[in-house]
């Protein structure tokens, strides 16, 4: 199977597969079979790299709402966080990645000294509520996305 620009290998399918939660499968079998987890995860690692809105979604995806709403589920259930975990384990085993307790620390999202006065605002991209970067994505996936390189 050939994959697209932003999508999983099948080798990186393997490894991050087991995280995703299972489908729930109502008991009377009623109801449309959810879509596949590859193919919408495929569909979100487009958005995040390419930093498309959501309505411009490719319709190979699927619909753009039915994306958005598993991404906003996998986050709110900590789901990108488990595969980060994973992948970070991994690469530790592997010995790419060497961390040393207190070596490295999260950037302070709080201010280190108060504010004096009012300073202009420094030009730069503008947040939109609503947009990606508001919508409490994993602070990996938002450091990632101007710096994406999914190729």
């Amino acid at each position: 199977m050939s994959h697209g620009r932003y999508e999983l290998s099948q080798r990186q399918w393997e490894l991050i597969q087991e995280e995703l939660p299972r489908p729930v499968m109502r008991e009377d079998s009623k109801g449309r079979p959810s879509r596949p987890d590859r193919e919408l995860l495929n569909g979100m690692f487009w958005i995040l790299c390419s930093g498309s809105p959501w309505r411009d979604l490719p319709d190979r995806y699927g619909p753009w709402q039915t994306v958005y709403d598993r991404f906003r589920k996998w986050q709110q259930q900590g789901v990108f966080e488990k595969i980060l975990q994973k992948l970070r384990l991994r690469l530790q085993q592997d010995e790419y990645l060497a961390l040393t307790p207190g070596l490295w620390t999260p950037p302070s999202t709080g201010r280190t000294r108060p504010r004096r006065g009012l300073k202009k605002r420094r030009p730069g991209p503008r947040r939109v509520p609503g947009r990606l970067l508001d919508q409490g994505a994993p602070f990996v996936l938002r450091q990632g996305l101007s710096r994406c390189r999914c190729a």
